[in-house]
């Protein structure tokens, strides 16, 4: 065992107490001057229903003592600028520094959501000019940047159709989502109030034509369809399956969280989508991760304009910016002012950075990287949808779980390696998935890196599978027990 960890790629770095068994009575990190003015007891001060005259088990550390504590712990953290980051679906690529200069510039971070119009005119034309970015880039012809996230998108472009669709006198009841959509798109349908009818793919990963023709009726508003899917996979008759939806009364709305296999190639307007989010905290590298801030465009045919939630940023004939919030047919505010400004700020900037021809490179790579892992991998881990990917590729565990090993399973041991794991048993249409998504920001030598490994993984499982069942071997903390963690977790330290 010890000769195989020793080949692993591991980040070396001293265990930490915790800051509490650290304390040493009196210790302090502040020296306060002695008081000018005169004194009185904080709890007539704050209140004595504020006040307590001591924090039981709070630690007593120098300044020192914290600032080294700290910034060790801050060593442990792994994310896109330590290293490869392939969870599959959630895009999670490098963000450039300039983009956080730029949203960090007085006068685009420091103004306030309520300041005049007049005032406010470079925000404005921010905000005007990364909507016309992005309505370009999809070949859509309005787009609104008040969703914050790509779910809160999904929920308002559903709305956006029920509005049209219950003008022309029928809102209907049922909205299709294919069992390789992501996971948000039944709660936003359900919170739109439609309900959800499931379409079966086809041996290929993609849209069962015959399932869409017995399941599109005059009773469905549409089809909410993620495309790329969460296979990586091209619908590749996306024109037939839109045609057939429109045929029948119903809107096309398109997931386009995996918009980054497209950009620059392809404009989904172009196949016949009438509506779709975007992410720019995945497409156009704005932070992911952590719970936020995200930001979730909604983009939309000329026919769906009016029902765009208000305010909407205008440019006036003399050149100025506006809010128009005189929109009678408008769903109403999704979110609060105008959306997250700083991810537009950031978005802007990134596209501005890239031109046509460096977000057409940065999908062609993220496209390439892909499919260079699934060549290189598909010896050794199955490959249930044999055909080229766009920016993921998705492995099944089959083999392994043959042996007794699954996909968490090698997860786990893939930490010893000194990777992130990959995205575990999702899609849901794929046992035991083993998704991985290397985004145009990995190399070949990371990449290179990151295949050995994974290859080095299944020549162990071969070997030995319950080595690999007790992975991870370099962590702090061997493999826990997940279920007690997750149905009774030990929220509080309590001192021994």
């Amino acid at each position: 065992m010890e000769n195989r960890i020793r080949y692993a790629r591991t980040h070396v770095t001293r265990n930490e107490d915790l800051i509490f068994e650290r304390t040493s009575p009196g210790k302090s990190g502040v020296a306060l001057p002695p008081l000018d003015v005169p004194s009185a007891p904080a709890n007539q001060i704050l209140g004595a229903n504020l006040y307590r005259d001591d924090v039981e088990g709070f630690p007593e550390v120098s300044e020192l003592e914290v600032l080294r504590h700290f910034t060790r712990l801050s060593t442990w953290n792994y994310g896109v600028d330590t290293g490869l980051y392939p969870l599959g679906s959630c895009t999670m690529k490098y963000n450039p520094r300039v983009n956080e200069v730029v949203a960090r510039l007085d006068g685009l971070a420091t103004d306030h959501p309520y300041t005049p119009e007049s005032l406010a005119q470079g925000c404005l034309k921010v905000l005007y000019e990364t909507a016309r970015c992005l309505a370009e880039i999809t070949g859509m012809d309005a787009v609104t940047l008040q969703p914050a996230a790509g779910a809160q998108g999904e929920l308002t472009g559903i709305l956006m159709i029920r509005a049209c669709l219950a003008e022309r006198g029928n809102p209907r009841r049922y909205m299709l989502i294919p069992d390789s959509a992501h996971g948000t798109n039944p709660a936003s349908v359900h919170t739109s109030g439609y309900e959800v009818r499931n379409i079966k793919s086809n041996a290929q990963g993609c849209v069962d034509l015959a399932e869409l023709g017995r399941a599109m009726t005059e009773d469905v508003a549409g089809l909410m369809l993620t495309n790329p899917n969460t296979l990586g996979i091209f619908e590749v008759q996306i024109r037939e399956i839109a045609d057939r939806v429109h045929a029948r009364g119903g809107l096309l709305y398109m997931d386009g969280a995996n918009m980054n296999a497209l950009v620059g190639v392809a404009r989904p307007a172009d196949f016949g989508v009438d509506v779709m989010h975007l992410n720019l905290h995945k497409t156009f590298t704005t932070p992911h991760g952590g719970g936020g801030p995200g930001s979730g465009p909604v983009a939309v045919k000329r026919f769906l304009e009016p029902y765009l939630p208000a305010p909407v940023v205008e440019q006036t004939p003399d050149g100025r910016y506006r809010l128009d919030s005189d929109r009678p047919k408008s769903i109403g505010r999704v979110r609060a002012f105008y959306g997250n400004f700083g991810m537009a700020v950031r978005a802007l900037a990134y596209i501005l950075a890239n031109g046509p021809e460096g977000l057409r490179q940065t999908t062609e790579d993220a496209v390439l990287n892909a499919n260079y892992i699934m060549t290189r991998l598909r010896d050794v881990y199955e490959l249930p949808y044999d055909q080229p990917c766009l920016h993921e590729c998705v492995f099944s565990d089959r083999r392994q779980a043959a042996r007794g090993v699954r996909t968490m399973d090698i997860a786990k041991r893939l930490i010893d390696y000194g990777f992130h794991p990959y995205t575990a048993a999702f899609p849901l249409i794929v046992s035991g998935a083993l998704m991985i998504e290397p985004t145009e920001s990995a190399g070949k030598a990371e990449l290179d890196a990151f295949i050995e490994a994974m290859r080095a993984i299944a020549a162990e499982i071969d070997e030995d599978p319950q080595f690999v069942l007790k992975a991870p071997y370099s962590t702090r903390v061997s493999r826990l027990d997940e279920a007690t963690a997750a149905r009774t977790p030990i929220l509080r330290w309590k001192p021994q």
